[in-house]
């Protein structure tokens, strides 16, 4: 499960095909393979899906439920635009996408439900490794999401200490950036320290492997260390108001430096 990325200039052409798939009460979005790149529940279009991204959410561990609304998101990769539709829609929240695939935009307002650009959503078609250097973002970004992957979905395709660093220089100060680590060339413990190179070993959590073996990865910019008590509350505070799994997250999420 992966979203779509590459380091390398490409032409319109040259990228993946985009379709999209249904199992009845699920679609699917692929580029150009079997790979599910992400997914919608047709009834309930603005819902988190897949485990995976709903754990990409932790982020609401770490600030107060009533500051949500005034936060930016930011996702890395659209995919199917999941993150982003849930964060305009459910949290209330400014929301910016960054896709280098213009066809994936297209299948997202086509046939995931994403809404139009506003004043607080915006989609910007462009390289990730670039835009995020962009001096405007710098600093401005609570809650990052990176998933950045291929089209084999084989290996995060920016997974860099120097990546890594220009993703903290986004985040405001209680900001944090969660990564999806997934695919068979992937290497945990090498993103981990590219991450830890970058945040400081301090800054980061991890969830357990999901069945699919996807890893969530949390990286706060100014490192904090609540008490599980108060998290446990967090939790149960989260899944009261957005109805995520956040209760089950406590037994599978911690710091990586215990």
């Amino acid at each position: 499960m992966a979203r779509n990325k590459t380091t390398e200039k490409m032409t319109v052409s040259e990228l993946p095909e985009v379709s999209v798939s249904d199992d009845g009460e699920v679609r699917h979005l692929h580029l150009g393979t079997p790979w599910i790149q992400g997914s919608m529940r047709v009834a309930e279009p603005f819902e988190l899906e897949l485990e995976y991204v709903q754990r990409m959410m932790a982020w609401l561990l770490f600030v107060e439920p009533a500051s949500v609304s005034k936060r930016h998101a930011m996702q890395l990769g659209l995919g199917a635009g999941a993150i982003t539709k849930f964060c305009h829609k459910k949290l209330r929240m400014c929301a910016t996408a960054i896709e280098l695939n213009p066809q994936v935009l297209a299948v997202c307002r086509a046939w995931f439900k994403l809404p139009p650009d506003g004043p607080k959503l915006r989609v910007v078609l462009a390289d990730a490794a670039e835009e995020i250097r962009n001096p405007m973002w710098l600093g401005t970004v609570d809650a990052l999401a990176v998933d950045l992957y291929d089209h084999e979905a084989a290996a995060p395709v920016l997974d860099s200490p120097d990546f890594y660093a220009d993703c903290r220089a986004l985040l405001s100060e209680d900001g944090c950036m969660t990564v999806n680590l997934f695919g068979r060339s992937s290497s945990f413990e090498r993103s981990l320290q590219s991450m830890a190179t970058a945040f400081g070993e301090e800054a980061l959590w991890a969830f357990k492997p999901t069945r699919e073996g996807n890893t969530v990865v949390l990286a706060q910019r100014t490192p904090v260390r609540p008490k599980r008590a108060d998290l446990q509350a967090r939790a149960e505070a989260i899944q009261a108001r957005w109805d995520l799994p956040a209760a089950k997250w406590m037994r599978v999420f911690k710091p990586v430096a215990a």
